[in-house]
């Protein structure tokens, strides 16, 4: 049975659910295969977003599930150049989607552009992420949300969004770069979404969020199959002992810090592993702690995607990521 967690609206979330993003926008067929198998075995958390350029799929896969609306948990995210029309950029997704409402909007990312030229638009340049926001506070009051929340955001930028709002975000998600198309005609590409495992743990965001009271969806958090964090001794260690896999030490690790996780496979037999996960112990939380001290382990899954010191129109700097280009941390 996944466990659910409670958000700061009254909402629950399950603690795992199926992360819809392949790599790259598209997917067609095989996201609509893989959600429609993932619903059969038990995942009732989706996770999609209008720049993944696959929403209609995803809501083919539960038209075609059978599972009743109300067991699910549906997020999608608010594309870059809606945010300047929030509502339209909704009704969108729940069009392509074919639903009446979404359990959990999202602002994918801080920064929007230009819904004329796909130009990235600056820090200070309207609609900012603060106008945005408070135009996503009015979507629960239609009945076509239930929770908002946010994407990407760091320290910096939820310093600034915050006190100049009325609701707090349900949830955020947090962080994963990459190099879309806006739409066809341009482009390189209440909760807290971000990139979160024991190579990236992101300690200051997470930490931020429980004070505030933001639930946090980590993704990434098998680091992209990367098999140095896969084969840690750390986790062999935990997963030979509790008789599960290091990855589902991780999703253990993940659930016991209070957080969803949306893990993603097209194998069938790994889509059964990842909603299951190792109950651990504090001592064993203590050691993945620790990991991302080691040397040159410290630094996002989506390195390959950093360059330039930009990430999708914003510097570093302007999203308050503390990277370089190639995704090390810079170490305080």
């Amino acid at each position: 049975m996944v466990p659910t967690f409670k958000l700061n609206d009254g909402h629950s979330i399950p603690a795992i659910g199926i992360g819809c993003f392949i790599g790259k926008p598209g997917g067609g067929d095989q996201v609509r295969e893989m959600v429609e198998h993932a619903l059969k075995i038990g995942y009732r958390h989706i996770d999609t977003a209008f720049m993944y350029e696959n929403e209609q799929y995803v809501g083919q896969a539960i038209r075609n599930s059978g599972v009743p609306r109300e067991e699910l948990y549906v997020v999608t995210k608010l594309f870059g150049t809606y945010h300047g029309n929030v509502e339209e950029g909704l009704d969108k997704s729940l069009k392509a989607l074919g639903l009446d409402y979404v359990d959990l909007y999202l602002m994918h990312w801080p920064q929007g552009y230009d819904p004329a030229t796909g130009r990235p638009l600056g820090s200070n340049e309207h609609p900012t992420f603060v106008d945005t926001w408070k135009a996503m506070e009015k979507l629960p009051a239609t009945g076509k949300v239930r929770s908002i929340g946010i994407s990407n955001f760091s320290v910096k930028n939820l310093d600034v969004l915050l006190p100049q709002v009325t609701t707090v975000p349900a949830v955020n998600q947090v962080w994963s770069s990459f190099h879309v198309q806006i739409s066809s005609m341009i482009l390189s590409r209440v909760l807290l979404k971000m990139e979160i495992n024991p190579f990236y743990p992101q300690p200051a965001v997470r930490e931020y969020c429980k004070k505030k009271g933001i639930h946090i969806t980590a993704y990434s958090t098998f680091g992209l199959g990367n098999a140095d964090l896969l084969s840690h001794p750390v986790l062999q260690t935990i997963a030979a002992r509790t008789g599960y896999t290091t990855a589902q030490v991780i999703t253990g690790w993940v659930i016991k810090k209070g957080y969803s996780s949306i893990p993603r496979s097209f194998n069938h037999d790994r889509l059964a592993q990842n909603l299951k996960y190792a109950e651990i112990t504090s001592e064993d939380e203590a050691k993945i702690d620790v990991m991302y001290k080691a040397p040159g382990v410290h630094r996002t899954s989506w390195g390959h995607f950093c360059a330039d010191g930009m990430i999708l129109g914003w510097t570093y700097e302007q999203l308050g990521f503390n990277i370089r280009d190639g995704g090390s941390v810079i170490e305080d």
